[in-house]
């Protein structure tokens, strides 16, 4: 039986923002009270994140909740985020300057800024 493609975008986003915060699997299980292996199992999908262990991860992450679903794409669910479609790698998040990047970004407390903020990056990148 495979994972549900939202299950799998959940656990993506899940270590995505756990990446960002610079937490390790340990210390998020630590603050939830369950093993890093569960963790591990969420971030891929293998088991999925109930209604309150989400509510418990967000506020872990200091995330809403509506975070962890953000981007997904019903028509192409396995690749429904960016960082799929668009080229992303996953040593690129690991990069000083991208974790630096990052943490800025959501440091911006006004979602409004915060689309801006990315409309003009999206812009210098797009300005090759």
């Amino acid at each position: 039986m495979s994972a549900n493609p939202v299950d799998i975008h959940v656990g993506k986003r899940l270590r995505l923002r756990r990446t960002i915060m610079g937490m390790s699997q340990e210390s998020l299980a630590e603050a939830l009270g369950i093993t890093f292996q569960q963790v591990q199992k969420y971030e891929k999908g293998i088991n999925r994140v109930s209604a309150s262990r989400l509510y418990e991860i967000s506020d872990a992450l200091n995330s809403p909740v509506s975070f962890f679903f953000e981007d997904y794409n019903q028509e192409n669910p396995v690749y429904g985020f960016a960082e799929d479609s668009d080229g992303f790698e996953e040593q690129n998040i690991k990069s000083r300057e991208s974790m630096v990047l990052l943490r800025s970004y959501y440091q911006i407390s006004d979602p409004k800024i915060r689309k801006k903020a990315l409309e003009l990056i999206k812009s210098l990148a797009d300005n090759k």
